[in-house]
């Protein structure tokens, strides 16, 4: 017997929980919204953009809640403006049309 020889087969998916409904799921099922360093918030869809960031899950009322609640205002310690705010609402209802 062997000890101290890590295993490849403990390879762990990431988890993340949406800012509305609080629920963990994996990274890739969740939408990551990022406040970018001019303060603009946008939709990353690699996951790997700069910045702070926050999941919703792909369902209409997590991410109506998260835009209406200010969750996520609040999860990205920002305030949003008007056009951002319906930049992102119009991305939402495109994106869970979709799905």
């Amino acid at each position: 017997m062997v000890t101290g020889v890590k295993s490849s087969k403990n390879n762990r998916t990431p988890q993340r929980t949406c800012i509305a409904c609080r629920q963990t799921s994996e990274k890739k099922a969740l939408i990551r919204l990022v406040r970018t360093r001019n303060g603009v918030i946008e939709v990353d869809i690699s996951g790997r953009k700069p910045g702070r960031g926050a999941y919703v899950c792909l369902d209409r009322a997590c991410w109506e809640a998260a835009l209406k609640k200010n969750r996520l205002e609040y999860a990205l310690r920002t305030k949003l403006g008007d056009e951002n705010r319906q930049a992102l609402s119009e991305y939402g209802h495109d994106l869970l049309e979709e799905s």
